[in-house]
């Protein structure tokens, strides 16, 4: 190996290990790796700019821009809601639900759709009495799966498309995905609804909106000069045996208490850091003299007002509250939201609020007025979990809401048709819906994920060094060195799994970049069509069942559903073994 080869393989090598301890968000981590590779002469300028200007890239930012004026005035989501609500029995209710999401979510972002159908779901569930977390993962993973179905299906697709048509190779028609995507949906779906939904947990949840389930939240209370315990010790004021709550610090000036003595002495103007259930929380804040700390004027009692909420979000991963504590992102400045409590699953914190360091999937709970959702549905720092009705852009304008639906149909129409490609359809579609004012300059700016696009634009330029020293080359020998004398196969299943175990712990639509290459490279290695090695790539890449941190709809359901880590592991690893069986079968039948 060459010291060019050494030096990009250790930079990649910190690059995954800063991706998966969330050192930085990740379009930040790999843009400044592409900085790295430019500075030291590996890329040049316009290798390092080529991904911003690839086809692929900006298909997908006009796409953000399309799929967002048509969920912006909620007719398909108003129409999904119905087929759900207007069942003659829970059975058929939920066919026809599923039925209808996995069609959304084959033309459709599936990331807005699971937002809005979560608490939709989760209401209904518990309407009908019966458990949300039996529901709530087939949500997030018949969306994942039918994502596959078309080239529009998801960001991922068209990256992988794009970085075809960048290496002056055949893209993806528009159905073509669907001879694998069509069947693993439909397998996955078999599979949720018989032996998945076994495995899934029944958990019942409270129509209470405080009352979160049983996750364990971090507050912050504040002794006021009106506590009767104060000079007391923590026995004495009855802060030791409280259910389910537990005092882990007490803050006192520069002082920190921790860990919390039975003995200690509460004094005015402490900062006690309670953790535990949030139901007792707000049981302990009618207690005179204890003051919870929300960071804003809005306190708990507040929701007795008609115009102040609560709700539940979702910290994504693309973020930029990540790596950052609460007081250092001006959270209440920002947001106009009050952060009530936070909830870390699988790790209990040990700081008070302000300073807790924001991680992906981090749940807070917030009291706001009646307009965040509206105001944030789309923002990409969090998702927006609650139970409020359903979300206000559902009373938007219908007429301009057809108009949006029917511009997409008529753009697939036109792409399959070869009429016009992929690229100039979806120009066509935005410069339609602007004239048409369905969506403005400044919602169409809202719509685009600009985080997204400069994590594709960086993996573009990665993948390029990778290439271009040779080092996809040396991996690629590794792997053929393995898996030829056990055959084609085996080649395939090494590198869907390979794929799929990446995409775990990092971005979907980077792996799929940084390992199409190398599929690539295999493919020429052995004389054999790439098509069927960026089809394993690109299945492999969406096919995030594992964990909850994998992919952003696993992230929007673990909260609502009551998940814990191993709940997607036990349902998540028989799934993905089955859709890497199906897939690789189809894939060696069809393209080899």
């Amino acid at each position: 190996m060459t010291w060019e080869m050494i030096f990009v393989a250790v930079m990649i090598i910190v690059m995954f290990c800063a991706l998966l301890f969330e050192v930085l968000r990740p379009d930040i981590i790999m843009f400044s790796v592409v900085i790295v590779f430019l500075l030291t002469g590996l890329l040049t300028t316009e290798e390092a700019l080529k991904g911003f200007s690839n086809e692929g890239m900006l298909t997908v930012a006009l796409l953000f821009i399309v799929a967002g004026a048509v969920q912006k005035h909620g007719v398909i989501d108003r129409f999904v809601y119905k087929w759900l609500a207007s069942g003659k029995n829970i059975k058929g209710s939920l066919l026809k639900f599923y039925i209808s999401i996995a069609t959304s979510s084959a033309f459709l972002n599936n990331t807005p759709i699971v937002v809005t159908f979560t608490p939709l779901l989760k209401k209904w569930a518990e309407d009908n009495n019966l458990a949300p977390s039996k529901f709530l993962i087939p949500l997030s993973y018949i969306t994942i799966l039918s994502g596959t179905i078309t080239l529009l299906g998801s960001s991922t697709n068209m990256v992988v498309h794009g970085l075809l048509l960048d290496l002056g190779l055949e893209g993806f028609s528009l159905f073509q995905l669907a001879v694998v995507g069509l069947p693993i949906t439909i397998v996955g779906f078999i599979f949720l609804f018989t032996i998945g939904i076994k495995l899934l947990p029944n958990h019942k949840s409270s129509d209470n909106q405080v009352q979160v389930e049983s996750r364990e939240y971090l507050a912050e209370m504040t002794v006021e000069s009106n506590f009767k315990y104060i000079d007391c010790s923590v026995r004495e004021a009855g802060l030791r045996e409280l259910k389910g709550l537990y005092l882990i610090q007490i803050n006192r000036g520069d002082e920190t208490i921790s860990p919390v003595k039975s003995t200690t002495i509460i004094r005015e103007g402490d900062r006690l850091i309670f953790t535990g259930l949030i139901s007792t929380i707000a049981d302990l804040e009618k207690v005179s003299g204890l003051k919870l700390e929300t960071g804003s004027e809005f306190q708990l009692d507040d929701l007795r007002k008609s115009d102040i909420h609560l709700f539940e979000v979702v910290i994504s991963h693309e973020s930029s509250l990540l790596t950052k504590s609460i007081k250092q992102s001006k959270f209440r400045t920002k947001f106009d939201a009050g952060i009530l409590a936070v909830h870390r699953d699988n790790e209990r914190i040990k700081s008070k609020i302000g300073d807790i360091i924001l991680k992906a999937g981090d749940r807070l709970l917030l009291l706001s007025g009646s307009e965040f959702t509206e105001k944030y549905e789309r923002c990409n720092e969090f998702y927006v979990i609650s139970s409020l009705d359903t979300p206000s852009r559902l009373e938007e304008n219908r007429n301009k809401g057809w108009f949006a639906v029917s511009v997409l149909i008529l753009m697939i129409v036109l792409v399959t048709t070869g009429f016009l490609t992929m690229f100039k359809a979806m120009a066509l579609a935005t410069l339609l819906l602007m004239l048409f004012r369905v969506i403005n300059i400044e919602e169409a700016k809202k719509y685009i994920q600009f985080n997204i696009l400069l994590l594709i634009a960086s993996a573009f330029g990665i993948g390029t060094v990778m290439t271009k020293t040779g080092l996809v080359g040396v991996i690629a020998d590794i792997i053929l060195s393995l898996g030829e004398p056990l055959g084609l196969i085996a080649i395939l299943f090494s590198i869907y799994i390979l794929t799929n175990i990446l995409t775990e712990v990092i971005t979907n639509s980077a792996v799929a970049v940084l390992m199409l290459p190398l599929g690539i490279e295999i493919a020429n290695s052995l004389g054999v069509s790439y098509v069927g090695f960026a089809v394993i790539i690109l299945i492999a890449a969406s096919a995030s069942f594992v964990t909850p941190i994998g992919y952003q709809t696993n992230l929007i359901v673990y909260g609502p559903g009551a998940y814990k880590f191993k709940d997607f592991i036990k349902i998540g690893i028989p799934l993905s073994l089955l859709i890497m069986l199906i897939t690789v079968t189809i894939v060696s039948l069809i393209w080899f």
